[in-house]
């Protein structure tokens, strides 16, 4: 049956400035490709990303390089060769996966070979600021329900920042994500004291070019990849380096190469977490399919937006629900 394929993007704008080391932005710029068959629809949204050399115009022309291909019948598994990992071919990825759950009836999960969903409790991010800052939105999180907090860390006053946080939410447990932003010396000064702190994990300490030295630093507490693993191509690599990789749809290029990493990674004994970027329940829904695989899950994009597409996934506190059909899988 003939199928047509429309990309946008769109632009959902944030509760507050969200800032991260590299930089802060107050909107989540996504992209929606739509494949179309028999009047069904299958979506997937991704969001370029500028770290990994993206933009949403080049994601928007990578997609339509795909027009032919995908119109003409092209398999998700046919499509891991026709465009490399990112965000362009997470949102082909995932379109293609929500038609053919549509068009058969059957669930994604259920086409992936993957447990049905549960709900699971996600973490809640704070963006980098001055500790009070961070201190007391840690203290409205807490109160809100949300027991996993991912504090977002630059470097200088780092070990202030969490420790507002601890004060504010002591039964918390707390991610500490450096998003590249820290030097060695950083982290042998402050990973001790983070440990002393009851952080339960830190994610991406050092840029991805530095961070062969961790092969040989001390691990007071568990180290998680990000920027330095994106799909099975990386593991190798990163296996004697840190103990968790954050798996993200966006970094290895949709839901089908995903499941692959999760599932090499844990039989390589590298421990999981599930991410995403700042984005919508479109693109949230994929990705909690992976979240009965993972010790992590940092799937609160769409609480960081001022509002969200509708249907939305449903989120009870800290708790995030299945996905129902009609919004994606």
């Amino acid at each position: 049956m003939t199928r047509s394929l429309t990309v946008i993007s769109e632009s959902w704008p944030l509760k507050h400035a969200f800032r991260i080391a590299r930089g802060a932005k107050t909107e989540a710029r996504v992209v929606v490709a739509s494949v179309s068959s028999g009047g069904i629809c299958g979506r997937g949204e991704c969001v370029p990303y500028a770290r990994y050399g993206e933009s949403v115009e080049a994601v928007l022309a990578q997609i339509e390089s795909a027009r032919n291909p995908v119109e003409g019948g092209i398999t998700r598994h046919e499509l891991q060769n026709l465009l490399p990992a990112g965000a362009a071919r997470n949102a082909l990825d995932c379109s293609l996966i929500d038609l053919e759950a549509k068009t058969t009836g059957t669930r994604a999960f259920d086409l992936l070979g993957l447990p049905p969903p549960t709900p699971v409790p996600t973490a809640f991010t704070l963006s980098v600021d001055e500790p009070e800052a961070m201190g007391r939105a840690a203290a409205e999180a807490a109160v809100r329900g949300y027991r996993l907090l991912k504090l977002k860390v630059a470097g200088g006053g780092d070990l202030a920042r969490v420790a507002a946080v601890r004060r504010a939410a002591p039964e918390a447990r707390l991610i500490v994500d450096a998003n590249e932003g820290w030097t060695s010396q950083d982290y042998d000064s402050m990973a001790p004291e983070l440990a002393q702190m009851g952080v339960a994990l830190i994610e991406q300490p050092l840029k991805v070019r530095d961070d062969a030295w961790l092969e040989r630093a001390a691990r007071p507490v568990p180290l998680c990849a990000d920027e330095s693993c994106h799909t099975r191509a990386d593991l190798a690599r990163i296996r004697n380096r840190y103990g968790y990789i954050n798996v993200k749809l966006d970094k290895a290029g949709g839901l089908t190469e995903a499941v692959a990493l999760a599932q090499e990674a844990s039989a390589m004994g590298l421990r999981l977490m599930v991410g995403c970027m700042v984005a919508t329940s479109l693109a949230m829904a994929p990705a909690s399919l992976l979240a009965g695989m993972a010790d992590f899950v940092d799937l609160d994009g769409p609480l960081l937006l001022a509002r969200d597409r509708q249907p939305a996934l449903r989120y009870e506190k800290d708790l995030l629900y299945p996905s129902p059909p009609e919004l994606w899988g």
